[in-house]
């Protein structure tokens, strides 16, 4: 039985306990629901048939939409324990802090951990704080707040990792390792920043996660074997396809000298007039403009075309130094194909998902609401 949870750390991790050792299936509620919606994935999560095995069920992060339940076995967290356990700083690593809510798989995979023997976990960094798990928006914050003496070690999941942001924190002293990964799949790669060296095992970029194999088929769509797969979805269907040992949630990359490069989703790309853009392509040569914190790349429906290229830019703080919009505008030219420029420029906070990733479809409707800043064609 699926047993919903409301409630906040530290509570929440003896709610937890009691659920499992009860034979439970825990599900923790994102807070920010309306009541009608929360109602909904309750009366969801109640009626689906539930396999055998299952232990957890988590949420995706609906960064394109509504957020699905997902289910899995305890051996499918489990397993991946001891790696991420090292990616944290091994066993000197006393406490873990976990920024997003709890209703994220990222953030409900560490209260999995901590019941099964590792890091104690906190809502927030504090002084005796010896690891961060959570997004780059949260390593973001904690730089921003001061590095804690104790701090040594970041796993950062859930978006792009800009290099600029990882050299900032490696230069405070941090560890920093970067992964892609699902709700569905759990971890598929990492990226701990190595050094080049003579060895072709090592060196920057995102490589297998230990136990992971991967392959790509046609489309560029990347396919995992792996143990840390989900069952499937509670009351819903999902991107998680399956071919015997092998699964997909759609995702495209390449390989490139022995390190995965991802092409984003191909249900993400925007097709406009002949072209073919991937957002997140796009989105690296923006982040990498002067004063440009973060960006976002999605597509404006329109006739004829399909779709206009358009762009949401978080800017850093403004400053002498912060570039007038003809100026980036002169960059991204430079810098980008001219069917892969941005037609529409709109400025704001980005909005994200509880997991802290880009919330591409929220972005799409503010826009068309009229609710973004508008900065020009």
């Amino acid at each position: 039985m699926i047993v919903p949870l409301d409630g906040g750390l530290p509570g929440l991790l003896e709610q937890l306990r009691e659920v499992r050792t009860a034979g439970n299936v825990p599900l923790v509620l994102d807070p920010r629901w309306s009541a009608e919606y929360r109602d909904s994935m309750v009366s969801a999560a109640a009626s689906a048939e539930i396999p055998e095995g299952t232990a957890w069920a988590t949420l995706t992060s609906g960064s394109s939409g509504s957020p699905r339940i997902v289910l899995r076995t305890a051996a499918s967290w489990r397993d991946s324990f001891a790696a991420v356990s090292e990616f944290l700083g091994g066993s000197g690593t006393e406490s873990v802090a976990l920024p997003a809510p709890a209703s994220s798989s990222l953030t409900l995979f560490s209260l999995a951990h901590a019941l099964d023997g590792g890091p104690t976990p906190h809502p927030h960094i504090t002084p005796e704080t010896d690891a961060l798990h959570g997004t780059p928006q949260a390593l973001r914050a904690a730089l921003e707040a001061g590095t804690p003496p104790r701090l040594r070690a970041a796993l950062i999941g859930g978006s792009h990792l800009d290099p600029a942001l990882r050299e900032r924190a490696e230069a405070a002293g941090l560890r920093v390792t970067a992964y892609y990964g699902a709700a569905e799949l759990s971890f598929v790669a990492y990226d701990d920043g190595a050094h080049p060296s003579a060895s072709p095992h090592e060196g920057p970029g995102l490589r297998a996660f230990p136990g992971v194999e991967v392959e790509i088929r046609e489309g560029n769509e990347l396919w995992v074997r792996s143990p840390y797969v989900a069952l499937g979805y509670a009351g819903s269907t999902g991107p998680l396809r399956c071919d015997g040992a092998w699964a997909t949630v759609g995702d495209r990359a390449e390989i490139v000298d022995g390190r995965i490069r991802l092409l984003g989703r191909a249900d993400d790309a925007i097709l406009s007039a002949s072209a073919t853009i991937v957002p997140e392509e796009v989105e690296a040569v923006l982040r990498s403009i002067p004063g440009v914190r973060d960006a976002i790349v999605f597509g404006l429906p329109r006739e004829r075309v399909g779709a206009l290229v358009a762009t949401m830019l978080e800017l850093e703080p403004e400053s002498s130094e912060t570039p007038e919009l003809a100026r980036i505008r002169e960059l991204a030219a430079a810098r980008l194909a001219t069917a892969h420029r941005p037609k529409r420029w709109f400025r704001g906070q980005i909005p994200r998902t509880a997991s802290g990733k880009p919330a591409r479809a929220e972005v799409l409707r503010s826009v068309l609401a009229g609710e973004a800043a508008h900065l020009g064609s």
